[in-house]
């Protein structure tokens, strides 16, 4: 007897409602436009809407729309690719380093669904362009902090061990020159120093001793440097949640990073390019505006600038620590939220064992002691001069909090005083992410262009538009009635595979495509299978809905095994494969599962509805 439970039609009904609604999404185009992002500083507000206003006006640029939306951010949408690089191009000029302009694809999709978190399906650079980024490790802000790192060694080196010293220094050479206070306390120093820097060449003359660090170590400082900012920079893309990104080390001092299907473009420059970090120092007690007037500040210690302004209108110099007590690279969380006592923004941070050890140290020696958190940030610029580019940085240093520490600290922080949650979560997320190991500057910015992959797209769709109507033909003239049926199971399984991939946000490529040909493929094999058992079922004498039953119970297992051995195949894949590879992957798991369940069970529902209320069914058209 021909029979299917109903709660497997209302299972259907569901898949088949929500498929439809997370899928619809890919039906709205989206707009070109230009994001403009404010830097630290800077603000978004009607002021710079009347310049943006003024600077399209000028270039010559209709927008379509100038918003700002509810992360801060101002939305310039045109009508076509040409206006939105033109906008760009002079948006860019005018509104100076204060702001990041980039380009971007604003969605048009309905509120409602946004609401859901129904979103259009991400595609890969292939097929709808996007960011390419080149980026290029400053050698010699990398050389600068291996040396400071050299320098704070040794003077912790002789300081514990009580070794008296006037200077520790580095020279225009390279060279790192200690001065002792007695020269009987060379013969201790060379021990000290072979023992702790065995890398370093020693010469000594005198009371002077000086240190040489060889070219294959500083080889070896910027090779490590740019292997680790390629793992910081693969944990930010993580964070910003873009999938199958290409991020691959470029010679010896460059790094490629692609971006397909980014949103927000702006934010993507700035947390990849971004050097942002927090640093603990003590403070060291005394007149700071007199230390800045004559010049007579402490060995140990240099001036810093609070964000705070002074009654001279300017920030206010505090004298910090030279030494770092924990730093960025030591810390192992960091989140944001907004602290009600302080009445600001702020960011909680866990330290590693180390960091937490150092802090716990110099805490309980210091207690009633003030202690500075430092904020420093790198900010590439881009100037034009003489007509031609010239690429700078620009330092940006504060101290955002100067607290007393009230008792003895451990592992776990609270950093107040951020200007903004939006500020306060982007510097959880890079602390999160990790510090780079030395700063990085943008090279080269591109967008890949959307013609190709558009021209690909119509294409595609132009060919499962053929691929369905030629099979829609074949299955309707050699199989009548159960061709109508696995036309349906196709398309159902089409419409699934894109509602997948829109929810867990995976991102279509050209290899993706194959993927989805390939599942397509394997959905047509099974519902012929299916309909060949249904055949020789009636070809041996059995009922009509006999047959109808058995053969789908006799080709579920067939069905299944083929599919698993196909799906096993495809996990390895997205396991060990990267790029387009794991996209081809992704498609054609999904594909997988999705035209099992069609061919299987949506295609047996659909069957029993129309020939299982028959009693007295003679023949099926088949």
């Amino acid at each position: 007897m021909l029979e299917y439970a109903r709660w497997k039609y209302v299972v259907i009904l569901v898949v088949v409602l929500v498929s439809a609604l997370y899928a619809l999404p890919n039906l709205y185009p989206q707009d070109p436009s230009v994001q403009i992002t404010a830097n630290r500083g800077a603000a978004i507000d009607a002021a710079l809407r009347q310049k943006v206003d003024a600077t399209l006006k000028s270039a010559g640029v209709t927008p379509k729309s100038i918003e700002t939306g509810k992360d801060g951010n101002m939305l310039v949408r045109l009508s076509s690719p040409d206006l939105q690089t033109k906008a760009s191009d002079a948006l860019g000029g005018a509104l100076g380093s204060g702001y990041v302009v980039a380009l971007n694809l604003a969605s048009t999709v309905p509120p409602w669904l946004d609401a859901i978190n129904a979103k259009p399906m991400l595609l890969g650079l292939d097929l709808q362009g996007g960011v390419h980024f080149l980026m290029e490790v400053d050698r010699k802000a990398a050389l600068d902090k291996r040396f400071e790192a050299y320098l704070e060694d040794l003077r912790v080196v002789l300081r514990e061990n009580r070794v008296g010293y006037r200077s520790v220094e580095r020279r225009p050479d390279n060279s790192l020159v200690v001065l002792l206070s007695n020269a009987t306390d060379v013969g201790k120093a060379q021990e000290l120093i072979a023992r702790d820097l065995p890398t370093l060449a020693l010469e000594t003359d005198g009371d002077q001793l000086t240190l040489r660090v060889p070219e294959e170590e500083l080889q070896k400082t910027l090779t490590s440097a740019i292997e680790q900012n390629v793992g910081t920079l693969r944990n930010r893309v993580n964070e910003l949640g873009v999938a199958e990104p290409i991020i691959q080390r470029q010679g010896s001092e460059r790094v490629v990073v692609q971006l397909p299907g980014v949103q927000d473009t702006a934010q993507a420059k700035r947390i990849l390019g971004a050097t942002a970090t927090l640093e603990y120092r003590g403070v060291i007690e005394g007149n700071a505006y007199e230390a800045l007037q004559s010049g007579n500040v402490p060995p140990e210690g240099r001036i810093f600038y609070r964000k705070e302004i002074g009654i001279d209108g300017k920030p206010v110099p505090v004298i910090l620590n030279k030494r770092v007590i924990a730093q960025g690279d030591q810390l192992q969380d960091a989140s944001s939220f907004f602290d009600s006592q302080s009445g600001t923004p702020a960011v909680r941070v866990r330290l590693t064992s180390l960091g937490g050890q150092r802090m716990f140290e110099y805490s309980s020696q210091h207690v009633g002691k003030p202690m500075a958190v430092v904020y420093t940030e790198r900010i590439p610029e881009v100037k034009m001069v003489d007509g031609k580019e010239v690429r700078s940085t620009r330092i940006n240093e504060q101290v955002i909090s100067v607290a007393t520490i009230q008792s003895t600290l451990g592992r776990d922080f609270q950093t107040t005083g951020l200007e903004s949650m939006k500020e306060a979560a982007d510097l959880a997320l890079l602390l999160r992410a990790g510090a780079l190991a030395a700063p990085m500057d943008f090279v080269e910015q591109r967008v890949v262009g959307p013609s190709l992959g558009k021209e690909n797209v119509e294409r595609g769709l132009t060919a499962v538009l053929y691929s369905f109507a030629f099979a829609l033909v074949f299955f309707l003239i050699y199989y009548r009635m159960f061709g109508i049926i696995t036309c349906v199971a196709l398309l159902l399984n089409l419409l699934m595979v894109v509602a997948l991939m829109s929810m867990l946000g995976f991102t279509m490529t050209l290899p993706g495509l194959a993927g989805i040909a390939l599942t397509v493929g394997m959905s047509v094999d099974a519902n012929v299978l299916i309909n060949e058992r249904i055949r020789e079922e009636l070809r041996a004498g059995l009922p009509p809905q006999t047959a109808i039953a058995t053969g789908y119970e006799r080709a579920s297992g067939t069905i299944a095994d083929a599919n698993l051995t196909a799906l096993l195949a495809g996990v390895a894949l997205f396991a060990f494969g990267t790029g387009p590879v794991k996209g081809f992957a992704v498609s054609m798991i999904l594909g997988i599962l999705t035209s099992m369940y069609t061919a299987v069970s949506v295609s047996r529902a659909v069957a029993t509805l129309i020939y299982g209320g028959r009693r007295k069914l003679k023949s099926i058209a088949i």
